[in-house]
């Protein structure tokens, strides 16, 4: 019975070859309340939020980096490059890009060398100040967001398609005042 729904669900999620244990995670997540999923029976309300939080946001994460993965980049990676591109060819600094990440590592040197060796940004020394090093993404980091949002902003689709917009905006608020 449970092979027929992962095969109904990979189906579903319209993803060839995907393996058996990603699809039964999917399952979970789909079906089974947060309880089910860690096995327990009683939560107090602010622990099973926090729980379920962490939960969603890891699932968010692992459907977005499964569709970024065949172009060697990692989430992290990609949100420095959308950093960088919103930045409208004026330079960052680390500090900025670490200011702006939307999780906050204290790896930010590592992603951009990395993004550097790849060709996707850059690193100058700044004219005015000689301590300051400046990064900008170049054209092939450019191109390559070009090709990879579409694919993101599928998968983001996929991650709140259970939700109308109406839910989408009252989430958010109650997300933000969670933060606050």
């Amino acid at each position: 019975m449970i092979s027929l729904i992962l095969q109904i669900f990979k189906k579903l999620l319209n993803i060839p070859n995907r393996k058996k244990s990603f699809i039964t995670f999917v399952y979970t997540t789909i079906v089974m309340t947060i309880e089910e999923v860690i096995q327990t029976k009683t939560l107090s309300l602010s622990r099973k939020l926090t729980i379920n939080l962490l939960y969603s946001a890891n699932w968010a994460n692992d459907i977005i980096t499964e569709a970024i993965k065949p172009f060697d980049i990692s989430l992290q990676q990609f949100n420095v490059l959308r950093i960088l591109k919103g930045q409208k060819s004026k330079p960052a600094n680390l500090s900025t890009i670490n200011s702006r990440m939307v999780a906050k590592t204290s790896n930010t040197t590592r992603l951009v060398d990395k993004l550097i060796a790849k060709g996707y940004t850059e690193r100058t020394i700044c004219p005015t100040n000689r301590r300051k090093v400046e990064i900008t993404i170049t054209e092939k980091g450019l191109k390559l967001l070009d090709i990879i949002n579409p694919i993101v902003t599928t998968a983001e689709k996929k991650v709140t398609q259970q939700l109308n917009d109406n839910e989408l905006e009252t989430l958010n608020k109650l997300l933000n005042k969670l933060r606050q």
